[in-house]
Formats: structure tokens, C-alpha cells, sequence
């Protein structure tokens, strides 16, 4: 049954020229992009355009996918290569941004059981970050991705990762508790 197969099976066999198989990997991962692009650009529409983006780009450059190379580890780096070149035609026409810090109140992962408040400073304090450290929380904390996994990514040692997203963190709580 083609939705048991691992996800390199599945990308082997859209890299084979079998674009069928790309659906699955869509399915399973359309919402977790979305939502990091979500909380990199603060704008739902624009999230979806990155996210319908990234899937052509995987049709592009499926011939680029290793086979000793994790899936989600490709995907997330096209998706912040993605993310980089929109930020980057931003620069150019002057536009970087502009909504910083600004987060719909119905992001895709927000859970109830938050107080309204609390996740508003957080996503306050989310957005004083440097880009990098707030790619890396994403990454770890809202995508769930292992320190491995976001060092095939990021081109670090996992031990780099791990010693970022830990000063990441401290930085974020520091932010946090300012903002009484």
C-alpha cells in the first residue's frame, strides 16, 4: 500500500518520473511546512504560496534527492532555501518584514489549552529573535525535527545545533519574562 511506504521510497519513485507518489508526501507534509513558514513570515497567504511553491520546486529538482539522504531533511532544506530567496526579493523591493511580529490569532498549531496571552508573548518574543535562532526553535521545538536532522539541514554538526538552539532558548526566555 503506497501510504505505508517510508518517504524516500516515495521520493525515489517521484524522482524515477512516478509524480503520483508526490500526493502522499504532500498529505503527510503540507501542514507542517505550511506551518513553518507560518512562523517565519506571520502572513497565512503568503505561507501557502511558499508552501505550494515548495512542492513545484520538489518537481524541479527531484533528480537532486540523494537516496542515502533523509526526506525530511531535503525538504526542510528546500523549504528554507525557499524562504531565503522570498526574503531576499524582499530586500530587493524594500519590503522586509513589514508585518514582523504580527501573528493571526488562528496560526494552523495553536493549541487551546494556552492562555491567549501567553502565547501572545511568546510569539512577541519569537519575533525579537535573530533569524537564524528563530529558524532553529521552529525547527526543533513547533517541527519537531532531532538536533541530526536540522544538521543535515543547517550544513552543522548536530553538537553546533544542539549548543544554537540551547542559546536560542536562553535568549527567548530572557525576551519572555522582559515582557511583563
Amino acid at each position: 500500500m503506497v501510504s505505508d511506504q517510508n518517504d524516500e521510497l516515495l521520493m525515489r519513485k517521484v524522482k524515477e518520473g512516478n509524480l503520483q507518489y508526490l500526493s502522499v508526501l504532500f498529505e503527510r507534509y503540507n501542514i507542517r511546512l505550511f506551518n513553518f513558514f507560518l512562523k517565519l513570515t506571520s502572513d497565512r497567504e503568503i505561507s501557502q504560496d511558499l508552501t505550494q511553491n515548495l512542492f513545484m520546486r520538489i518537481i524541479k529538482y527531484k533528480h537532486s534527492f540523494k537516496e542515502d539522504y533523509s526526506f525530511k531533511s531535503w525538504i526542510y532544506q528546500m523549504a528554507r532555501n525557499l524562504h531565503n530567496d522570498y526574503r531576499n526579493e524582499l530586500k530587493k523591493t524594500g519590503d522586509i518584514f513589514m508585518n514582523s511580529g504580527v501573528y493571526p490569532s488562528d496560526t494552523a498549531d495553536y493549541t487551546p489549552d494556552h492562555h491567549e496571552d501567553e502565547y501572545e508573548r511568546l510569539e512577541k518574543a519569537m519575533s525579537c529573535l535573530e533569524g537564524s535562532q528563530k529558524e532553529l526553535l521552529i525547527l526543533s521545538k513547533y517541527q519537531g525535527l532531532k538536533y541530526e536532522e536540522i544538521s543535515a539541514i543547517t550544513n552543522q554538526s548536530a553538537g553546533a545545533v544542539k549548543v544554537a538552539v540551547h542559546r536560542a532558548l536562553k535568549q527567548l526566555r530572557g525576551i519572555y519574562f522582559k515582557q511583563v
